[in-house]
C-alpha cells in the first residue's frame, strides 16, 4: 500500500476545497494510505471533510499563513511575522517599479521564500507527496517523498510572478495536474519547459451531494424575491470580477431594465470597495452582498441565472455545479471560458467586462428560448466524473 501526503491551506468556503472534499471522499484507500495536511484547521467545510484520510495535527508555524501579521507575532511566531512584513514592504516596492497591477501572488511567493529557513521539515517519509494549492513551497522543501505532485487551479498566464522564483520550485516536482485543458495551456505559455510533465484531470464533481445540499433549508432571502435573480458565487476579489458586475447592473437598470437583482455569495479582501462601488452607483437594494456561507447550493437553487464574472479562471467549480442544478449560465470570454462552456448550447460567453455582462445578461433575460435551451441541455446530464482519480493512479503507478 502506497502512503501518500495531500497539502492545502485550510477549508474554508472555496471552489478548491470544496473540489479536494470531492477528490477524498472518491479516494482509493484500499490502495493508499492517505494523511491530509491543512496547514490550519480552520473553515467552515472542515466538517465536511471525509474520515478516511488521516488528518495530521495541525503545525503553529505552518498555520501562520492564514494569519494577520499580527496574530503570528501574537502567536510568538516573531521571525515568520518578520518575513511576512520585508515580503509585503518588497511586493509594495515592486508594484511601484514594475508597475504591478496586482503583486498579491508576488507576494505570496516572497511570503515563503523569506519564511522557509524557518519552518519544520516533516519527519514521515511518503512515496507520493501531492500539493494541491499554490505556493507549493511545502511539498516541494520541507517534505521527504519519493515523488512530488502539484495541482494548478488559476490561469497562470493572468498573474504576475516571479518566473526563476517558480521555476526553482516547480522544477522539485515530478508532475504537475492541471483541472483544465486550457488551464494548462496557460501554464505553458509561461512555463514551456515543464511540458512534458504537465497532464490534465478534472475537478472530481459528486453531482448527488451538490444535489443533496441544494435541497437544504436554510435562511435564503432570494426564496422570497419576486424580482428576476442572478447569482454569483465567488471570492471578493480583483480575479472574480464583482466590480464589473455591479457596472453591468448599472448600465441595465439605466437602460430601464428594473426588476432586476444580483446575490453574490462569497467573501474576500475586497468587500469594502465593492460596498462603496455599490453605494456609489445607489444599487444598496439590488445588488446584495450575501457573505460567506458554507452551502451555496440552496442559493444557486433559488436563482433564475447564474453569472460568473471573472477575469480570469483555471476552471471555475461553481459553473459545474449550477450546470448540475440545471440553471442557465453566463460567463466572461475569459482564456479559459471554452473549456467550460460550449456557447450558446449549455451556457452563453459574453465579452468581458461590464458592457459584455450586461448585454449577455439582456440577451438571455429577454429570449425565453435561449434561456430554455441552456437549461434544457444541461437537465439530464450526467456531470459526476470520479472516473478522473483513475488518471491520478495512474500518473503515480509511472513515476
Amino acid at each position: 500500500m502506497k502512503k501518500l501526503l495531500i497539502a492545502s491551506f485550510d477549508m474554508e468556503v472555496g471552489g478548491v476545497e470544496r473540489s479536494l472534499i470531492s477528490m477524498l471522499d472518491n479516494f482509493d484507500y484500499t490502495n493508499y494510505k492517505v494523511d491530509l495536511m491543512l496547514y490550519r484547521h480552520q473553515g467552515d467545510l472542515l466538517h465536511l471533510l471525509p474520515k478516511k484520510p488521516n488528518l495530521l495535527p495541525e503545525i503553529s508555524p505552518y498555520s501562520t499563513f492564514r494569519k494577520s501579521i499580527g496574530e503570528t507575532i501574537k502567536d510568538k511566531q516573531i521571525g515568520i511575522g518578520l518575513s511576512r512584513v520585508l515580503s509585503k514592504v518588497h511586493a509594495a516596492l515592486s508594484k511601484k517599479i514594475k508597475r504591478i497591477d496586482e503583486p498579491g501572488y508576488f507576494q505570496m511567493q516572497l511570503m515563503w521564500k523569506y519564511a522557509l529557513p524557518l519552518l519544520p521539515t516533516i519527519d514521515t517519509s511518503y512515496d507520493i507527496a501531492i500539493s494541491y494549492l499554490w505556493p507549493h513551497y511545502f511539498i516541494a522543501e520541507k517534505v521527504n517523498a519519493k515523488r512530488k505532485i502539484a495541482w494548478i487551479h488559476t490561469d497562470y498566464s493572468n498573474i504576475e510572478t516571479d518566473i526563476e522564483m517558480d521555476l526553482k520550485m516547480w522544477n522539485r516536482f515530478d508532475h504537475i495536474i492541471a483541472v483544465s485543458e486550457a488551464c494548462r495551456d496557460s501554464f505553458l505559455r509561461k512555463y514551456k519547459e515543464l511540458e512534458t510533465k504537465t497532464s490534465v484531470i478534472e475537478n472530481i464533481t459528486s453531482q448527488e451531494f451538490i444535489r443533496k445540499m441544494g435541497e437544504k433549508k436554510i435562511q435564503n432571502p432570494m426564496q422570497d424575491d419576486d424580482r428576476f435573480k442572478i447569482l454569483t458565487v465567488a471570492r471578493l476579489s480583483h480575479a472574480k470580477g464583482i466590480d464589473n458586475a455591479i457596472q453591468a447592473l448599472k448600465i441595465l437598470k439605466e437602460k430601464g431594465i428594473n426588476d432586476i437583482v444580483w446575490y453574490v455569495v462569497g467573501y474576500g479582501g475586497d468587500e469594502d470597495i465593492l460596498k462603496e462601488l455599490i453605494a456609489k452607483n445607489n444599487l444598496k437594494e439590488d445588488f446584495i452582498l450575501l457573505g460567506k456561507q458554507t452551502n451555496p447550493y440552496p442559493f444557486i437553487n433559488a436563482c433564475d441565472l447564474y453569472v460568473q464574472p471573472s477575469r480570469y479562471e483555471g476552471k471555475a467549480v461553481t459553473v459545474t455545479e449550477a450546470k448540475i442544478l440545471g440553471k442557465p449560465i453566463l460567463i466572461t470570454n475569459y482564456s479559459t471560458a471554452a473549456s467550460q462552456i460550449e456557447n450558446r448550447v449549455d451556457g452563453v460567453i459574453c465579452d468581458l467586462g461590464a458592457a459584455g455582462l450586461a448585454k449577455g445578461i439582456e440577451e438571455i433575460l429577454c429570449n425565453q428560448e435561449l434561456k430554455n435551451t441552456l437549461m434544457n441541455n444541461v437537465k439530464n446530464k450526467d456531470y459526476s466524473n470520479s472516473y478522473e482519480l483513475e488518471k491520478l493512479y495512474k500518473i503515480i503507478s509511472l513515476l
